[in-house]
């Protein structure tokens, strides 16, 4: 499993967020960075970067998969990419 880095902003972001639904999207996160393929449905490359998302529902959170998983910005999938 790779370890999991969280940005501040990332992190400010799950604290507003419902309990139920910041769980689920750590879990989703923390899923990924055990088995990648477990979630190949869900991750996209971003276009002109190296930067992938990952869709959990209508949230979308934007991470840079290295050698550590950085998770840079977790947000709704309207509003994430601007």
């Amino acid at each position: 499993m790779k370890p999991v880095v969280y940005t501040k902003a990332a992190l400010r972001t799950l604290g507003r967020l419902p309990q139920n639904t910041a769980r689920r999207i750590r879990d989703k996160i923390h899923e990924f960075a055990a088995e990648p393929s477990s979630q190949a449905n869900n991750i996209k490359a971003l276009h002109g970067s190296n930067l992938i998302r990952l869709r959990v529902g209508d949230w979308r959170v934007i991470m840079d998969d290295g050698v550590v998983l950085e998770i840079l910005e977790i947000g709704p999938r309207g509003s994430i990419y601007g």
